[in-house]
């Protein structure tokens, strides 16, 4: 068996180390015994969305988030909606996030145009959230717990969609619903970082059982020994939540 990953503008869509989510599902994958092939997609890269597994978009600045929206917008955004549709696989983080969606309108009023694929919009705020987040989930009737870091000014509405958690501690899409990311048939957006997948198990073998589903039919994979990686994931959690009580005392 094999999977493709496409890393959407690597270089443009990479900040807080978020490329560890492609290295995560990359080791995880072997691990069981299934090549991966990571092919790297950017403003030159002509690709057929149909080729690839799972797709990853991370976060960036206001500046590379407006080269990223020119492109999805005039290169890509019909296919990838049409890919999205069909049951692709994706990841999008923050600034991917926000462009899956319908737009982006910063401070001064501008607006940067997603591709419409998730019934979302984003408006800047004058303060930026950034905290320590925790969420619960549940996906595929499986409820657990994710956690990571938030830093963004965006403030994220959902339409018609569906949550990907409600927010335990922090901010989420808006720091007001208590509403944190989106999920829409294969496509997760999410306001974690840090990376995500590393401390989220869990998450990282969904996309992954998703993937297989799609290509090959395959609904269950072997279970790795997750004992390192939830206990990362169960001390940030009852530090964060400490440290929280902490502060509001």
């Amino acid at each position: 068996m094999k999977l493709i990953i496409g890393h959407m503008y690597p270089d443009l869509l990479n900040l807080y180390g978020d490329k560890g989510n492609i290295i995560t599902l990359k080791k995880r994958c072997e691990w069981r015994g299934i090549d991966v092939e990571i092919e790297n997609i950017t403003v030159n890269t002509i690709t057929n969305f149909t080729d690839i597994d799972i797709l990853f978009l991370g976060g960036g600045s206001d500046r590379e988030q407006k080269i990223v929206s020119e492109d999805l917008i005039f290169n890509r955004g019909k296919n990838l909606r049409s890919a999205i549709e069909d049951g692709l696989t994706v990841l999008s983080i923050c600034g991917g996030y926000q462009l899956l969606g319908k737009y982006y309108q910063t401070a001064d009023g501008k607006k940067f145009y997603g591709i419409g694929a998730l019934d979302i919009f984003t408006v800047a705020s004058n303060n930026r959230m950034i905290d320590n987040l925790i969420i619960e989930t549940n996906i595929n009737n499986k409820k657990f717990k994710m956690v990571g870091f938030e830093n963004h000014s965006g403030k994220t509405y959902l339409g018609n969609i569906k949550s990907l958690g409600s927010v335990i501690l922090g901010n989420g899409n808006n720091g007001e619903d208590k509403t944190e990311g989106a999920v829409y048939k294969n496509t997760y957006g999410t306001y974690l970082h840090g990376p995500v997948l590393p401390k989220n198990p869990e998450f990282a073998d969904i996309l992954i059982i998703n993937a297989l589903q799609k290509k090959y039919g395959i609904s269950e994979i072997e279970p790795l020994d997750n004992l390192f990686e939830n206990l990362t994931k169960n001390t940030l959690i009852k530090r964060f939540i400490k440290n929280k009580s902490w502060t509001l005392l």
